[in-house]
């Protein structure tokens, strides 16, 4: 079997599953956010059950308007806050929160081998850890909060070859954003899309963290990175509980495998209006209004590190706003520990406390008719920051922050 496939099958109680196949499998982590818990909620309490399965295996992270930015968003939380207080589950609030993706790996609350449903399309981050993980609807979590089980179709697995050491200014983002200009966004719809190669084998955590996170920009099921030291490493530094290992399965079990030579890379931009509308940054030169560098994609503390370098000793262009969104209270501690956040503020950008914020249009930095921006987050699609009139470039930090001292798209060697 794929590494999907092994996961699905232990969690199934079955000694083997394969692509298009229906079973039940139980889940280690259940998670929802102040969007969709509320619904998972009401649905939950429509089954007439007092508790949910199990406190311990039950997050809820409210992260994407956060802090509350008008009545209707407070009273969302409200709900949320109220039900994880009755049911003693996992709840991470403004001042001990982060972005979900950033905060649960960070907490060892997801490990190596788990099976983790999320009612969050992003869910499939922790694919990076070696573990199956996949958004679903807020009515499917509803029941998995009840139960500890959800229905699964198999996915199949499409393995991605990355040969080649990477280039300087290349990291995770620029991996997944060329794969999905590639592929298209529907290039691995309902699959399990594999990570390997020399060039994953070079990538941080971060950086794994960051391509497992933009599967679902290609339509996959999950995306996941095999384990190797520097996922022991990672999660043996945060695990709680035992955790299994599951191996990659043999390339001729994949549906298909597509191999890549990126050692020439350049770093990658998608321009309006798909993830998948993708060029290298020497053929994006355009003129921006805003910069956002943060998200559940590049949040963590090494996209915080690479901005900052950029940033050193240089100034945000007059003409542009640049928002620094670190994506948990424990990455900002750290930013701020090293310097990062004095650099940042020095280069004339605005710092803020973690949320999803400007990527869902939610607030933050809105963007209005005719604005353009480059943004480290996930989507680019129509009104995704804004105003429908208004234009998203996705780019990885350096990228980002070159541009954000130029005015314009740019690479950092330009620097």
């Amino acid at each position: 079997m794929t590494l999907a496939e092994r996961i699905i099958a232990a969690h199934a109680g079955m000694k083997s599953v394969s692509p298009g196949e229906f079973v039940r499998t139980r889940v280690d982590l259940v998670l929802s956010n102040d969007i969709t818990a509320p619904i998972a909620i009401r649905e939950f309490e429509k089954l007439g059950l007092s508790k949910v399965f199990d406190p311990r295996k039950v997050v809820m992270v409210p992260d994407h308007f956060v802090p509350n930015k008008d009545i209707l968003s407070a009273e969302q939380v409200k709900i949320v806050r109220s039900f994880a207080k009755e049911q003693g589950i996992n709840y991470f609030e403004c001042g001990q929160m982060g972005i979900e993706h950033v905060l649960l790996p960070e907490k060892g609350l997801v490990l190596p081998g788990d099976l983790v449903v999320g009612a969050d399309s992003h869910t499939c981050t922790y694919g990076a850890l070696g573990a199956f993980a996949t958004g679903m609807g807020s009515t499917d979590i509803a029941m998995a909060m009840a139960t500890g089980d959800v229905w699964l179709k198999v996915p199949p697995t499409l393995r991605f070859v990355y040969h080649g050491r990477l280039p300087p200014w290349v990291g995770g983002k620029d991996l997944i954003l060329y794969t999905i200009g590639q592929i298209g966004v529907d290039g691995a719809l309902y699959a399990a899309m594999e990570f390997v190669g020399e060039a994953i084998d070079e990538l941080s955590m971060d950086g794994r963290f960051t391509m497992s996170n933009m599967a679902i920009e290609a339509g996959a099921k999950a995306g996941l990175c095999a384990v190797d030291e520097k996922t022991r490493g990672y999660a043996g530094a945060r695990a709680r509980r035992p955790y299994a290992i599951y191996e990659l399965g043999p390339a001729t079990e994949c549906s298909q495998v597509i191999e890549y030579d990126v050692s020439q890379l350049e770093p990658q931009v998608a321009r309006p209006h798909l993830p998948s509308n993708v060029c290298p940054v020497s053929q994006a030169e355009v003129g921006i209004d805003q910069v956002v560098i943060g998200s559940c994609t590049n949040g963590r503390l090494e996209d915080l590190q690479i901005a900052a370098g950029i940033f050193r000793g240089r100034c945000v262009s007059p003409d542009v706003r640049c928002i620094i969104l670190p994506g948990s209270q424990q990455v900002y501690l750290d930013a701020l520990k090293m310097g990062y956040i004095e650099t940042f503020i020095a280069a004339g950008c605005a710092v803020s406390t973690p949320t999803c914020g400007p990527c869902l249009g939610g607030h933050m930095g809105i963007l209005a008719a005719g604005e353009r921006a480059v943004a480290t987050t996930n989507r680019n699609f129509v009104g995704r920051m804004g105003s429908p009139r208004s234009e998203v470039y996705l780019a990885n930090p350096a990228v980002a922050a070159a541009s954000a001292v130029k005015g314009r798209i740019i690479s950092p060697i330009e620097l």
